[in-house]
């Protein structure tokens, strides 16, 4: 027998809200109402999914495995009522996509530019972190695409091979930057001075002591380690920080005068992009027209370049 939508959709907003009050509220129900939902459930499987106890709600090993079949049945519930819509010209979806900061502030604004111009009545959910968060977040169906630096794939998650394109990083600095003024500049001229960067084991930090490294040297000091975009764009252009950035992470501050790269000999590198998915699963419509629109950016190599 088939699962009942309704009955999955109450066991996932139980483990969303925490405890059964809470997804009551959120379903708009009665709480005798959606205990009696979960025991038909639960009937269905024919073990418990939850451990009811005075702190809450735990799911069971049964519940656990539950989980990810559920998400995935609700979702392309989602989609086809989405695909359906589309074809009766209510095209009214959501994409969802995820992407690495330097992505963020360029590439993927271009792209949702692009498609919202043909599809005016789509919705946008955007994620922006490091990978570890976007991979999460596509098993867990929170987003359907995710654009990073091209990693191997896994088990659940594949990266779209039409879907790549190259960009270049660099050491940059703010424009009044003391260094601007230093003839025959040099990469052993920088390790010394102030840095930040994201943290050790991300990609531009991985990304910058391969350069450091293919010129003989160690990486420098990192006096401020943080994951945020913006404070490491406020230290080098307010704080005289020097940090290693791909060209579309700074174009916005480089079109306005206020950081750029440093010309070294050496202090640069290529990185190759692309897009993921998840591998099992329907595509959904508004993602697939954001994933055309990418393709059209990177094909057409129409990324401007500082």
């Amino acid at each position: 027998m088939p699962y009942d939508l309704q009955q999955l959709q109450a066991f996932v907003t139980i483990i969303e809200a925490g405890s059964l009050g809470r997804a009551a509220v959120a379903l708009n129900v009665t709480q005798p109402a959606l205990s009696r939902t979960v025991k038909r459930l639960e009937d269905h499987v024919g073990a418990p999914l939850f451990e009811r106890h005075s702190k809450g709600m735990q799911l069971t090993d049964f519940g656990h495995a539950l989980l990810p079949h559920a998400t995935l049945l609700l979702r392309e519930s989602e989609v086809a009522v989405e695909e359906i819509n589309a074809m009766r010209g209510l095209a009214k979806g959501t994409i969802r996509v995820g992407a690495v900061g330097s992505l963020a502030g360029l590439t993927l604004p271009q792209a949702i530019d692009n498609v919202l111009q043909m599809w005016p009545n789509l919705h946008v959910h955007m994620v922006e972190g490091v990978w570890d968060r976007l991979a999460e977040a596509l098993i867990k169906h929170e987003i359907d695409l995710a654009l990073g630096v091209a990693v191997p794939d896994t088990d659940e998650i594949a990266a779209i091979k039409d879907c790549q394109w190259e960009d270049c990083s660099y050491i940059v600095a703010a424009m009044d930057h003391p260094l601007r003024r230093e003839p025959d500049l040099r990469l052993a001229d920088v390790v010394d001075l102030r840095w930040t960067t994201t943290p050790k084991g991300t990609a531009p930090y991985e990304h910058m002591a391969q350069v450091f490294a293919a010129n003989g040297l160690g990486m420098p000091e990192i006096t401020v380690e943080t994951r945020s975009v913006t404070m490491l764009k406020s230290l080098v252009v307010r704080s005289g920080f020097l940090s290693w950035f791909p060209e579309p992470m700074y174009d916005s501050e480089s079109q306005a005068g206020l950081m750029g790269a440093l010309h070294i000999p050496g202090a640069s590198g290529m990185r190759t992009l692309t897009a993921f998915r998840r591998r099992h699963g329907i595509l959904p419509g508004p993602a697939v027209k954001l994933l055309e629109a990418l393709r059209a950016l990177t094909t057409n190599q129409s990324l401007p370049r500082t």
